[in-house]
């Protein structure tokens, strides 16, 4: 098992891409996979910082910096995919009530636009929460490995 937590960081890059990517094709475009996969990622970050590092400050700051990386990622696919849709907002004859998507507000091109943030930009961030909260809890649940050296260090 700690195999899995000794890999190279560009090689757990590239299997997380390869992962996620296909998540995103599981949600045909909806990053609701991403989202779940947080968790996983989540986990993985904390136990992998754990092993790596000592001391609370400096695992908590890797958690953060590799989160970030995983939300920048699934912005960047979710940009590549739903981004070219933004000109749709320009162009007199769109037909946004046949568009296939959700009529989630009462005005039709509302909901286009309210479709569009919610895929670009909170979808990414709540995956962002997931790693984070995963993450978090990992080190609750295992303190000693954590605090090994950050004991009295306040943060």
């Amino acid at each position: 098992m700690d195999k899995i937590f000794k890999l190279k960081l560009k090689i757990a890059i590239v299997i997380f891409a390869v992962i996620d990517l296909l998540c995103v094709g599981l949600g045909m475009g909806v990053p609701i996979f991403c989202v779940l996969f947080g968790f996983l990622v989540g986990w993985y970050i904390a136990r992998r910082s754990m092993i790596e590092m000592k001391g609370l400050k400096k695992i908590l700051r890797r958690i953060m910096a590799y989160a970030i990386i995983t939300w920048f990622f699934t912005f960047l696919m979710m940009i590549f995919i739903w981004g070219p849709m933004i000109l749709w907002l320009f162009d007199p004859q769109a037909d946004f009530k046949n568009s296939g998507i959700p009529l989630i507000l009462y005005e039709p091109k509302l909901s286009f636009i309210g479709w569009l943030v919610l895929m670009i930009f909170i979808s990414p961030f709540l995956q962002l929460l997931t790693t984070i909260f995963a993450s978090y809890l990992t080190l609750l649940k295992q303190p000693n490995k954590a605090n090994a050296e950050s004991e009295g260090e306040v943060i």
